[in-house]
């Protein structure tokens, strides 16, 4: 069965992962920091074992893939130019660049999204341990994120 289903649910989807990043910030910048681990995938890999959903390790991979495309050319060398530019800007302007990031950060929730749509569940494992083994992580080590 393809997961048409979540176009209904896009704002709920997201707005229940601002949820979990809320609850668990430091963990998620912390995994992308240093891991350079998708926070939006990692909160959906959260979410969808909230809701029983499972995604292969394949299917993982391939989100990760076409994520990564669109993120490496727009979402992510901004970010570096936010972060080095913090120091020369006033705080208005810093945040301008905040919430610009955010807008960039809302079309990767829909390309994954998109993305998402286009498969079939078939998951054999909770989907926080098939994403983060991508990254040679235990989910075990941030059994946080599943509370």
């Amino acid at each position: 069965m393809k997961m048409t289903f979540l176009n209904k649910l896009d704002g709920l989807l997201w707005q229940d992962c601002d949820d979990i990043y809320l609850k668990h910030q430091q963990i998620c910048l912390a995994l992308q920091d240093d891991y350079q681990v998708n926070v939006n995938l990692l909160l959906l890999a959260t979410w969808l074992d909230k809701q029983s959903h499972l995604l292969s390790l394949q299917q993982w991979q391939t989100l990760q893939q076409d994520t990564f495309k669109w993120e490496s050319r727009v979402l992510l060398p901004y970010r570096k130019l936010r972060r080095l530019s913090k120091s020369c800007l006033a705080a208005d302007e810093y945040q301008q660049m905040l919430d610009v990031e955010l807008m960039l950060e809302r079309k990767s929730q829909k390309l994954i999204l998109h993305s998402l749509n286009q498969l079939a569940w078939q998951g054999e494992s909770s989907n926080l341990a098939s994403y983060l083994s991508l990254f040679n992580l235990s989910d075990k080590d941030y059994a946080a994120l599943t509370r």
